[in-house]
This record gives structure tokens, sequence and C-alpha cells, in this order.
């Protein structure tokens, strides 16, 4: 346990050195505010943008205080999954190939304490990033709107936390099997998007399909939707992503043994 603390606190002082535990939760808190105020403000945008005839007035209705938060929750799933498969593209593929994997695993450190302690701290950064992000989004919507019931939103925030630990686990899965960084969170995402896409198309439930956690995430917001989602399925949707990650952190570990060095 204290070889993996030791590692686990490596990972925190790279990302500390890489300044990622600066950019990425203010990418998140910016990413969060920006979907309320957008919303509150777009009447005064559009009117503002021109090509409007004299006199015309612009009349949208007003968004509920779930939806400004779902809207916020879609954002996440675009640029807040582009940003975590980003920022863990390169967190195996970069040690393999600087040689730094092989000098730290020719120690007595085992293979399974060096990978689940990289994504152990880049899971705890993923989802306080994530944390103050969502905060904002909940800040400002009861500032601009009207107020959200905190157990819905701290059920959304469970869901779609999941989600993104999913996601970031597959782009740390793709970093041990492919050299290119890039490829690999193209990986990452293009999987996290077929899921999604796939969860949308079939008419039946599929609790087996973790691209189901951002629209339960969304829904649970709604507390009349939230009554339908509560059901047994959510918890299956859980509980299989949660073993998938568990999975995908086995092939990680297996593909570092197998090759712990490109050098």
């Amino acid at each position: 346990m204290t070889k993996w603390l030791i590692l686990f606190r490596k990972e925190w002082l790279e990302m500390i050195r890489s300044y990622k535990i600066v950019w990425l939760p203010i990418s998140f808190i910016v990413l969060g505010a920006s979907q309320p105020i957008a919303t509150y403000f777009m009447p005064d945008i559009l009117s503002s943008a021109g090509n409007m005839p004299e006199g015309a007035i612009i009349s949208l209705p007003t968004p509920k205080p779930f939806e400004v938060l779902a809207s916020s929750l879609q954002q996440f799933g675009v640029i807040g999954l582009l940003l975590i498969a980003l920022s863990n593209m390169s967190a195996l593929s970069l040690e393999r190939s600087s040689g730094t994997a092989a000098m730290i695993l020719v120690k007595p450190v085992s293979f399974v304490s060096f990978v689940t302690a990289k994504w152990a701290a880049i899971l705890s950064l993923s989802m306080v990033s994530f944390l103050f992000g969502y905060s904002a989004a909940w800040y400002y919507t009861i500032a601009l709107f009207d107020s959200v019931r905190w157990l819905e939103v701290l059920l959304s925030a469970m869901l779609f936390a999941l989600w993104l630990g999913f996601v970031g686990t597959l782009a740390l899965m793709f970093s041990s099997l492919i050299r290119s960084a890039a490829a690999a969170a193209f990986s990452a995402l293009a999987t996290a998007a077929l899921l999604s896409i796939v969860s949308s198309t079939l008419p039946f439930k599929q609790v087996w399909n973790p691209g189901r956690l951002p629209t339960l995430a969304a829904g649970s917001l709604d507390t009349a939707q939230h009554i339908n989602n509560s059901s047994l399925s959510v918890w299956l949707t859980a509980i299989v992503t949660a073993v998938a990650i568990a999975i995908a952190l086995v092939i990680a570990t297996g593909s570092m043994r197998s090759r712990p060095s490109d050098v």
C-alpha cells in the first residue's frame, strides 16, 4: 500500500508540474457557468446580432431550471469528454515510449499498482474538475432562473461522473494499447459516441450499455422523469459500467505487463 501511495503522489506531482491541475478544473468551471449565462442572455444576444427588422421583439420561453442544468450536462458530454480524453490520451503510452515505465517496473512495483495509481490520480482530478464545473452550473442556474432540489442534482452528478470515469478509463486503456496519443483519444471518444448512439436508437432498455448514463443523468433532474427512472435498470447500468471500468483496467495492466517499454 505504501508503494501505491508513492506512485499516486508521483502522478499528482506530474499533474501539478504540467499545470493539468489548473487548466482542467478551470475549463470545467467555465464550461459549467457559460451554459446558464448564455441561456439567460440569449434573447439579448439574438437581438444585438443584427439583421432584425426594426421594432422586432424576440420572445423566447423561459426554460425550466432542470432543463438548464440538463443543457449543461450536454456541454459536459461533448466538450467535457473531449477534455477528459485529451488529458488521459498519453497517460501510459508516453511513460512507455520514454522508458519511465520500464525504470519504475524494474523495481519491486507491481503492474497493477502502477496502472491503478495512475488511474486513481487521473480519475480524482477529473471528478474534482467535474464537481467544480457542475457546481458552477448549479449556482448560476439558481441565481438566474430558479432552484433545483439538491437530491436530483446529486443523483445526476453521480450518474454523469460515472460516465466521465468510464470514458477516462477507456482513454487510459487505449493509451496502453496504442502508441499514438491522438489515436488513443479518438478511440475512446469514438467508443463513447457509439455507445451513446446505440442507447438512443435501439427501442428497448439496454442495462448493459454505459451510454445510457448521460440520458439517465439528465432525466434524473426532472422530478417526474426521475420517478420513472428510479428503477432497477438504472442501478444495473451503473453496475455494468463499474464492471466495464474494471475490465478496462485489467486490459491496461495486461498490456503494460506484455510490453512495458517501447524504447
